[in-house]
């Protein structure tokens, strides 16, 4: 039996402002925008995995959800308690350089981690936690 990753999902609070940052700042391609309920879906991947989607998301995507269930997420959302991301990276330093250029709030600046990482974190437009790390060489 063989099982990949397929599909990751992101919340987010404003598509535009996403979208500037997944693609403009981290390059990541657009490979999909699709709206329904008046709720929109934007899919992103890395052009080196075309099999991996990330996909951007309201926080939360229910047209059934309650007012009340709404405003908790995106209470939840705003303190950056919803999600966090991994990217892995070959140069940790430039990533982190390009990322903070861009205006990203920095959470850790890179670092050499004891469990064999060197990685930096940031937060997204909508305030989810973002890390890339590098392996370091053997």
């Amino acid at each position: 039996m063989d099982i990949k990753l397929s599909q990751c999902f992101i919340a987010v609070d404003d598509h535009d402002k996403a979208l500037a940052f997944y693609r403009d700042v981290l390059g990541l391609e657009v490979r999909n925008d699709v709206g329904f309920e008046g709720m929109r879906w934007v899919t992103v991947g890395s052009p080196s995995q075309p099999d991996v989607d990330i996909v951007l998301e309201p926080p939360l995507a229910d047209p059934n959800a309650t007012p009340a269930d709404r405003q908790a997420m995106a209470e939840l959302l705003a303190k950056g308690l919803l999600r966090a991301v991994i990217f892995r990276t070959d140069d940790c330093d430039a990533t982190f350089e390009r990322v903070r250029a861009a205006g990203a709030e920095v959470l850790q600046e890179p670092v050499d981690q004891p469990y064999g990482v060197r990685d930096c974190a940031f937060r997204d437009p909508s305030g989810n936690m973002l890390r890339f790390n590098q392996p370091r060489k053997q």
